[in-house]
């Protein structure tokens, strides 16, 4: 499978992965900041975006494989990578499989307990229902500030202040997205994240983490960073799981700063 790309910029390649929701528009905050200094090559995952499902099994493992082909098929060997939830947690695995260069992953699932992943699935499951029962009016309703903070308050620290242009793409692609239903299965019944020994992965490891985050909680970056020893730790203040949204000049240096 050909994963669908937008490539942006110039530079050092960077490869972006992206979460539930809108695929490679998920990045829009962002991207045009990252491209004054680097190629930014952003990608759907299948049944994301314009790339289309998986014929077989969706689980984390086939969606990094999909990733890990991209990255052979298109030369890009030891590209640095970016993942945000999901995408965050492809992205290490990435690096636990020895691929790509430096990585940055913002808000990370795959480090949950055992409580923590079904109150994930328990809350998560049923905000997918309500925005896809509300498909026709999400424009309207993401377009003023009561409107947002209703419907993304486990996604932002401060859904009122954000944009309705910032927000309406992901809340679009996890209603409309053919692998929401089959990815979010595999993020609530899968394997946990395992983790890379000190000195295997390939390059620099950052983890970024919203303060506020109520999807993939604060306390799991305990685990992630004992998972991954040689990550270094950035704290988000005042954001929660979508750092592009709630700090997107802080993700952007945080990005710059600490990929090659």
């Amino acid at each position: 499978m050909t994963l669908h790309q937008v490539r942006r910029g110039s530079g050092s390649p960077l490869l972006m992965v992206h979460g539930l929701g809108a695929g490679s528009r998920s990045w829009a905050p962002i991207v045009d900041d990252l491209a004054e200094r680097r190629e930014v090559i952003a990608v759907d995952l299948p049944g994301f975006g314009e790339t289309p499902a998986l014929t077989g099994e969706v689980s984390i493992a086939t969606l990094t494989d999909a990733v890990a082909d991209f990255i052979h098929e298109q030369g890009l060997d030891g590209v640095s990578t970016v993942g945000q939830s999901m995408g965050g947690r492809i992205v290490l695995e990435l690096a636990r499989r020895r691929l790509g260069g430096d990585t940055v992953a913002l808000d990370p699932g795959g480090f949950w307990n055992g409580r923590e992943q079904a109150v994930f699935g328990a809350t998560l499951r049923p905000s997918i229902a309500l925005v896809r029962a509300l498909r026709g009016a999400l424009p309207s309703l993401l377009g003023n500030p009561a409107g947002r903070t209703l419907l993304l308050a486990q996604l932002s620290a401060r859904p009122w202040a954000l944009s309705r242009d910032t927000v309406l793409p992901d809340v679009l692609g996890l209603a409309d997205s053919p692998s929401t239903g089959d990815a979010l299965d595999a993020l609530i019944k899968g394997p946990k994240q395992e983790g890379a020994p000190a000195g295997t992965v390939p390059g620099r490891v950052t983890i970024g983490w919203g303060r506020r985050d109520l999807v993939t909680l604060p306390r799991q970056a305990a685990r992630a960073t004992e998972l991954f020893p040689d990550a270094v730790l950035h704290w988000f203040e005042r954001c929660g799981h979508f750092p592009q949204w709630d700090s997107p000049s802080e993700a952007t240096r945080l990005i710059l700063d600490s990929t090659g």
